[in-house]
């Protein structure tokens, strides 16, 4: 069967849709971003094969495969027309083997175009792994907790700036009270995939920016070869006087559930103290939310005035603001930028967008 390779594969038009048949818990566990899932075992049937090819034989396990498969191959026709109406499918499996060649010529048969992809999906683990490895010019935004980074970042996106959002690939803003309002972090290896296409698709020539992050976020870990090159890059750091972020905070923070809040106090109580803690928990029952937050700034402030004194980016350049408003800093950063000599050509168009 003809096989194409991964480059070609993943350039396919997008209403040519990519197939995974491997088993619901391993697609869970990762794929590529965008496959939908066309399981041509159970995770139960999967499990039995296994044991048959590992305690008795191939040939054994092929057999209870062909059982398995022989009552569903209508089904899967049929499920494979709802997610390919236009016939014409990019398929794969984990090593491009029997699984997506039984389901390559069941398709097939039934009159679909199928792209086969070579390797299988190890070989997107294997591409998508170095992708983080790859030297690539990066712009660092920094600031202390609350000064709205993730906001400055998107509104330099809508001036026309690149930008590599870590926090929204990750479903979490990377302190304690980051997953609240959010759905659930994706799995570590869907985190890679996802951040792998990511940056394999940025433009050549240009400069991304990135939000300063610690090496975890939640419970993902940034890939260390890319955190390593996000550690060298220019650092811009907003500099935001801790009452205005703490209004920022409480205002945002004033609209979650009670419960949440409390339950990220706790998991910080160590750090915070006995007294503090009780202060910050009695500070959310009654609705002040401007204490609870000044109390878990005087911890996350602490933390992130540590890790700068020991920061080993190339250049670390404050930017004075008395606004956590995003066009402003917005404005800010792209001066201080301009001013440092960091931003491409194309960038310049960027300082006037906003207004």
């Amino acid at each position: 069967m003809p096989r194409i390779p991964l480059p070609e594969f993943l350039a396919g038009p997008a209403d040519i849709p990519i197939l995974d048949v491997r088993a619901p818990i391993e697609y869970a566990h990762g794929h590529i971003p965008g496959a939908l899932n066309l399981p041509l075992f159970s995770d139960e049937e999967r499990a039995r094969i296994g044991t048959a090819y590992k305690q008795v034989s191939q040939d054994r396990a092929i057999h209870i495969g062909l059982d398995f498969f022989g009552p569903k191959m209508s089904r899967m026709v049929k499920h494979a027309q709802k997610l390919a109406p236009n016939k014409e499918v990019r398929l794969h499996c984990w090593r491009g083997g029997m699984r997506s060649g039984a389901v390559h010529w069941l398709l097939e048969l039934a009159g679909f175009k199928v792209h086969l992809l070579d390797k299988g999906y190890k070989d997107y683990r294997r591409w998508a792994l170095a992708q983080f490895t790859e030297p690539r010019p990066m712009l660092i935004l920094g600031g202390l907790t609350g000064s709205g980074k993730t906001d400055v970042l998107h509104e330099l996106a809508r001036r026309g700036e690149t930008i590599v959002d870590l926090e929204g690939l990750a479903n979490h803003k990377g302190s304690s009270f980051g997953a609240i309002g959010l759905p659930p972090q994706p799995t570590p290896e869907q985190f890679e995939n996802n951040l792998a296409l990511v940056l394999n698709q940025l433009p050549t020539g240009v400069t991304p920016w990135l939000e300063d992050e610690s090496l975890t976020i939640g419970r993902l870990t940034i890939p260390k070869p890319l955190f390593e090159q996000m550690r060298a890059a220019p650092l811009l750091v907003l500099d935001i006087p801790r009452a205005v972020r703490t209004r920022k905070l409480a205002a945002e923070y004033g609209k979650e559930d009670p419960q949440q809040l409390a339950e990220a106090i706790q998991r910080i109580s160590k750090r915070l103290g006995g007294l503090a803690t009780k202060e910050a928990l009695a500070a959310i029952e009654t609705g002040d939310m401007e204490r609870m937050v000044d109390i878990a700034l005087s911890y996350y402030d602490k933390t992130y005035g540590f890790g700068l004194d020991n920061k080993a980016n190339s250049r670390v350049i404050r930017i004075p603001s008395d606004t956590c408003d995003p066009q402003v800093n917005a404005d800010l950063v792209l001066v201080a930028a301009q001013r440092e000599g960091l931003l491409t050509p194309a960038s310049s168009s960027s300082l006037h967008a906003g207004t």
